[in-house]
């Protein structure tokens, strides 16, 4: 009898990819219009091409408006606020500092799980979790090289970029675990993308119309724009679906190891993309963040 594929924890493994090659797209577009008008574009254009698919496909349908609001929740505090965070660390760190720091949103879930549901955290768990953010805390803070590449460079300090990092992860956990009892109803990820991308661009675009809004880009060079809506397709169109989906057949916690893997498959698409190799502390801090991450999620 064949051996059936592993299609979802594949899916959790193409999340990570389309993150990670995210990352690497969008830090001259972050740094050109700015994180909140990043998002904001790209969140547009995701939502258009979402409903569209799903009109082509008649995927309208299993709509639970009690879902929907809970969907829309995830995806405000999830995208809106995790996604607009950790394009700033990305403007600041780098993509490959940022993905590091982006990472601890799978231990951050963890200890959500444990304090708002009950979950149980393990001696292991909590070991992995001090394991991973070594493991981090080595990718961030070596220092490149002389010389080295734009994507490598730190812009505006370390200490906001980590911060900002860190809220990104912290928005990713929580948004994730609010999704995670209507996803593993079965809900269509494509319909699930559409209520969190859409209500996060709706909430979005309601801040931009207020007085307080940050200043909106003057002139948008088409290169920037190609690049926004390429992160939209891969990061929240492909990305994000493909989690979603994950969700629905595997155990939570192989999904969000297998989903915080993007530290260590940057590094290779930094290298092809730079020409230059990742430091030794770099290849140790990613591999060493992974393997907290299977020390929390493995039994």
């Amino acid at each position: 009898m064949p051996m059936a594929l592993p299609l979802h924890e594949l899916a959790a493994l193409g999340t990570a990819t389309c993150w990670a090659t995210t990352g690497l797209m969008a830090a001259d577009a972050v740094r050109a219009l700015g994180p909140f008008w990043f998002n904001l574009l790209r969140q547009g254009f995701v939502t258009l091409l979402l409903a569209l698919i799903l009109t082509a496909t008649g995927g309208w349908h299993g709509v639970d408006w009690p879902n929907v609001l809970v969907l829309a929740a995830s995806g405000i505090i999830g995208i809106l606020l995790g996604d607009t965070f950790n394009f700033a660390a990305v403007a600041r760190l780098g993509p490959r500092r940022a993905g590091a720091i982006f990472a601890l949103n799978a231990p951050m879930a963890a200890v959500m799980g444990w304090a708002f549901l009950g979950e149980t955290l393990p001696v292991q768990a909590v070991f992995g979790i001090a394991v991973t953010a070594g493991g981090v805390a080595l990718a961030i803070l070596g220092r490149p090289r002389a010389g080295a590449h734009r994507l490598e460079a730190l812009h505006g300090g370390l200490l906001w970029g980590v911060v900002f990092g860190l809220g990104a992860a912290a928005g990713q956990a929580a948004g994730s675990l609010i999704a995670r009892p209507v996803m593993t109803g079965g809900l269509d990820p494509y319909l699930a993308s559409l209520f969190r991308v859409g209500a996060s661009g709706l909430a979005m675009g309601l801040i931009a119309s207020l007085p307080l809004a940050p200043a909106r880009p003057e002139k948008i060079a088409r290169l920037t724009l190609i690049l926004t809506a390429a992160t939209a397709v891969i990061g929240l169109l492909i990305g994000m679906t493909l989690f979603l989906y994950a969700l629905q057949g595997s155990q939570t916690g192989i999904i969000a190891t297998l989903s915080a893997t993007s530290p260590v498959i940057i590094l290779p698409l930094l290298w092809l993309r730079t020409g230059q190799r990742p430091t030794a502390m770099s290849f140790a801090g990613g591999l060493l963040a992974v393997i907290g991450l299977a020390l929390i999620f493995t039994r």
